[in-house]
């Protein structure tokens, strides 16, 4: 697959063969600033967008991109007398090649968009801190949105990848990115650029970016492009409407004791009909009180018919400190400004309606964590531990229905690109596997008293030259009934189930076999990351002898399965003779292909011949009869198998019909 490297472009020159002179400081005046900043506010967000690290969440990032444009606005006085250096050459100080939404336009000698991208950059690696890809600290004050939730766009697998890739960067790394492929800018401007920004090492954030891998096809700078990093063009949700109504009813009985205050000063009185009609009930205090959380004996799970979370004893040296357990369950009730909240799809906010399962309380990674369960979703608390400095965080995803597969561990914390995890009291030994290398021996973990263990490298942190992955570390946790299953982390607090074989029977990846199966397909769990996904499956449905003797090429479909049932991902990938990965040739999301209600599946896609011929292949599963091509490409096949010669680049919409009599359309 294709990489996007950062390779210094060759300057420009003159027909007399000698480079042009760089003309001197350009003087800015304020208007010109204002006018650069209004005329290219789009362009000046998304830089600040794509720099501001993803562990803000998707809404607090979109603000905070906005609020440190507007802020980029440099005050008169501080324009007196300034100048900022003329450009390199055609492609150097101004805007670049114009390859981000908004550019268009831009000069490369427009002297007041120099100014104002240099202040947004520098106010933004101030707020990205040390950096790192932890958490910015973010400016005050506006612009605020009340009632609504903004976000961007989602965009594809391709924009997906390139987010996550990006999380893993420094700011400055992030901030070097954006100015290659977003600014069109060479490599030694914008180390220039970077370095009056105040990045400590402008060439170490060079060379990160550098490292950045994208999939086969994918253009950094159309990439960065899209809706997917655009800040100005949004979406909008509402925020949690329980607890707006709550912060409202609060809020009028605040109002009404300092109308009875003001009464006892002014000689007013209040009759009992005119008190504040609301008042917390004895439930919801009960559920916001540490001392009523529930918890269960040690030995609940040995007995119990069922196992998930409502036997899980509670663990960890903090399950006593009552302060920490208040905090946490206020901050669940009624996050605070300073309090960053993240949930999964289709997961309801709110406090919890009774006293919930405390499951672990302790201290790891340099945090306080909480951890409850109130039958509907588990909540993660964590605070900064002693003096440490950072925000709280308060982490929601649904578990309703689990069973034991699906409460057997839980990532209770990442950190430095590790994971820790907290695992079931009836898990008897963990391991590391990587799926890539099924082969490989998995390598045993010692789990501590507490139920935590560490560290576990978090998956598919070492790109491939082709744009996949070399490696993808899972997580095989063994029970007392001596079944291994294994796991994947994608960024929730439970990671996700792999299980392989048909739709209607699938099984445990945990012998060689299951493992081999499964490792074409390991990159491709990227695509399920912060998606609330509960179970993957990987299903091998059909085998195809490639035309001219050139071998034989598999097919194999993987399902996400998410908590909320909907937001599935179906997959089909092709996997080419003496290639270890398989390609992605088809995805549909919500589609019942390939899942229990729907077990079979069609895809097809382009594939080449060592003649220098084009085919479009097809496959489909055991209860495909014939298969159909129409749209650009018409034939048939009386088999579940289909090749046919093809100009390079046609399309066709497949077709098939079933064993049963049915049809089915192809994937995608």
């Amino acid at each position: 697959m294709d990489s996007a490297k950062l390779a210094p472009r060759s300057s420009r020159r003159s027909r007399s063969g000698t480079a042009p002179s760089s003309p001197g400081p350009a003087p800015v005046g304020f208007a010109q600033a204002e006018a650069a900043l209004v005329e290219h506010y789009p362009r000046l967000v998304r830089l600040a967008h794509v720099v501001l690290p993803a562990s803000l969440g998707r809404a607090r990032r979109v603000l905070a991109a906005h609020a440190l444009t507007q802020r980029a606005l440099p005050r008169p006085r501080e324009l007196a007398g300034a100048r900022v250096p003329g450009p390199r050459g055609e492609e150097a100080a101004g805007a670049g090649s114009g390859t981000g939404r908004g550019g268009a336009g831009v000069s490369a000698r427009d002297a007041g968009y120099a100014c104002v991208r240099g202040r947004v950059l520098r106010e933004t690696l101030r707020a990205c801190g040390d950096g790192g890809p932890g958490k910015a600290r973010v400016p005050s004050g506006l612009p605020r949105v009340w009632g609504l939730r903004l976000f961007p766009r989602a965009g594809g697998t391709e924009e997906l990848a390139l987010d996550q890739a990006l999380s893993r960067l420094s700011g400055a790394g992030r901030a070097a990115y954006a100015l290659v492929h977003l600014e069109g800018l060479d490599a030694e401007t914008a180390r220039a650029l970077l370095t009056e920004a105040g990045a400590a090492d402008a060439g170490a954030a060079l060379g990160e970016a550098a490292g950045v891998e994208l999939p086969a096809g994918a253009h950094a700078a159309a990439l960065l492009a899209s809706p997917e990093f655009d800040a100005c063009s949004l979406q909008a949700r509402p925020t949690d409407l329980v607890r707006r109504r709550q912060g409202v009813r609060a809020f009028g009985a605040g109002a009404a004791v300092l109308l009875v205050c003001g009464a006892a000063f002014t000689g007013w009185s209040l009759t009992r009909s005119e008190e504040p009609a609301y008042v917390p009930s004895a439930t919801e205090r009960e559920a916001l009180d540490p001392a009523r959380l529930t918890t269960v004996a040690p030995d609940a799970w040995e007995t119990a018919t069922r196992r998930d979370f409502s036997v899980w004893p509670a663990r960890g040296g903090l399950v006593s400190d009552r302060a920490l357990l208040g905090r946490a369950l206020r901050a669940w009730d009624h996050p605070g400004r300073r309090t960053h909240v993240s949930a999964t799809p289709g997961t309801p906010l709110g406090g919890p309606a009774g006293p919930p399962r405390l499951l672990w309380a302790g201290h790891t990674a340099g945090a306080d964590i909480v951890l409850f369960y109130d039958g509907l979703r588990l909540v993660r608390y964590a605070e900064a531990a002693g003096d440490g400095f950072g925000d709280p965080a308060l982490d929601l995803v649904r578990a309703d229905g689990i069973d034991e597969a699906g409460a057997a561990v839980v990532a209770i914390a990442r950190t430095d690109g590790n994971v820790r995890y907290l695992t079931a009291p009836w898990v008897k030994s963990v391991a590391q596997r990587d799926l890539r290398v099924p082969q490989r021996a998995s390598t045993p973990f010692t789990t501590e008293r507490d139920g935590t263990v560490w560290p576990f490298q978090q998956p598919g942190r070492t790109p491939a030259p082709d744009g996949g992955c070399t490696t993808w570390n899972t997580v095989q946790v063994t029970g007392v009934d001596g079944h291994a299953r294994l796991y994947s982390d994608l960024g929730d607090l439970l990671p996700a189930h792999l299980t392989t074989g048909s739709p209607t029977a699938p099984g445990e990846v945990d012998d060689l076999a299951s493992r081999t199966a499964w490792a074409p397909s390991a990159c491709s769990l990227v695509a399920g990351q912060g998606r609330g996904v509960r179970a993957v499956n990987s299903w091998s449905y059909a085998s195809q002898p490639l035309p001219e003797g050139a071998g034989t090429a598999r097919w194999a479909c993987t399902r996400m399965d998410t908590w909320r049932g909907g937001g599935t991902l179906t997959l089909a990938e092709y996997r080419a003779p003496g290639h270890p990965l398989g390609a992605v040739a088809a995805q549909a999301a919500d589609s019942a292909a390939c899942g229990p209600r729907q077990p079979d599946v069609l895809a097809g896609a382009m594939w080449k011949a060592p003649s220098g011929t084009w085919y479009v292949l097809a496959a489909g599963s055991g209860g495909v009869a014939s298969i159909t091509a129409r749209d650009g490409i018409r034939g048939a096949s009386p088999t579940r198998l289909f090749a046919l010669p093809a100009p390079k680049g046609s399309t066709a919409t497949l077709s098939a019909t079933l064993v049963s009599g049915g049809t089915l359309d192809g994937l995608g």
